[in-house]
């Protein structure tokens, strides 16, 4: 666009005035900073835009057709402006969110509901996927949060804690009776025991595997699954020993539906939080954190 954007707004506003005087009140200019804009624009483009007479302006053909396309762009530039204005008064914006289907039941979806209540204005897109997809989206900035466990290289990534989980073994009392019926009561459980763990893919897994290779535990019987909650199910049928989150079967535990495995060594803690990219802080963002930290949430 070669011309300068006041002289299309000045032209948009005599058109729909027809009238320059009118214009002129509208735009706090006078009419001969008006007349001059027209006719700057008019020998600019090489066409007449108006007729003038005793009444006002007319618009002549050529004019019609390029009011037809500034009213189309201003009238766009209006709508971005309420836009904006809704966002300030009513806290309005998006939230892009990349989780686990695990930490999405366990953890997001709990807070999720306290927040959308507080903040319904404000849109809310999750991503349910792996935890490694997540985090290459945060950094190509095509997502604004992750909820993850905190990695060890989180480069150019921010994190913001929410609490710490602990890795456990669980089975059934049934199970693991059986077990020691079957096997004798010094048998080795991860020998002789059916052990439960997540695919290879899941980077739960991969935190478990470096356990399990550091404390040189190596399981003779495994059987994978794709989700924490299938884990969680077939430990409780008494399908074998399950390497589950404690946090997200304490009631199972604490019914004693399942009881927890000593380890010699204890799995150390991991922290999970929000993971995001700097460059993409929004206002949303903002209240988002802010809200976590009136609701009790470490952050």
């Amino acid at each position: 666009m070669d011309q300068n954007l006041s002289q299309y707004k000045i032209f948009y506003e005599v058109a729909k005035a027809g009238n320059i005087s009118k214009a002129a009140k509208e735009l706090f200019i006078s009419q001969p900073a008006i007349s001059k804009s027209i006719s700057k624009l008019e020998d600019n483009l090489d066409v007449a835009l108006f007729t003038r007479n005793s009444r006002g302006v007319q618009l002549t053909e050529e004019g019609k057709l390029l009011f037809h396309h500034t009213k189309t762009a201003f009238e766009a530039l209006n709508r971005g402006e309420l836009e904006l204005k809704r966002v300030k008064d009513f806290n309005i914006g998006h939230l892009r969110i990349g989780v686990s289907n695990t930490l999405c039941k366990y953890i997001l979806l709990p807070y999720l509901k306290g927040f959308i209540e507080k903040y319904p204005h404000i849109k809310i897109t999750i991503e349910s996927q792996s935890t490694s997809h997540t985090v290459a989206m945060l950094e190509q900035q095509q997502i604004d949060l992750g909820l993850i466990a905190e990695p060890s290289n989180r480069r150019p990534l921010l994190f913001n804690p929410v609490m710490e989980i602990q890795d456990i073994f669980v089975t059934t009392n049934a199970y693991l009776e059986n077990l020691y019926l079957r096997e004798g009561k010094k048998a080795d459980l991860f020998q002789t025991g059916n052990i439960l763990l997540l695919d290879k893919n899941n980077m739960t897994r991969k935190y478990i595997d470096e356990y399990l290779n550091e404390n040189q535990i190596i399981p003779n019987q495994l059987l994978e699954v794709t989700t924490m909650d299938l884990l969680i199910e077939f430990a409780k049928i008494g399908l074998g020993i399950g390497c589950v989150i404690k946090e997200f079967v304490q009631d199972e535990l604490d019914k004693k539906e399942l009881i927890e495995i000593p380890m010699i060594s204890g799995i150390k803690k991991r922290t999970v939080g929000f993971a995001y990219n700097p460059a993409t802080v929004s206002t949303a963002m903002e209240i988002f954190f802010e809200a976590m930290q009136k609701a009790g949430i470490r952050g």
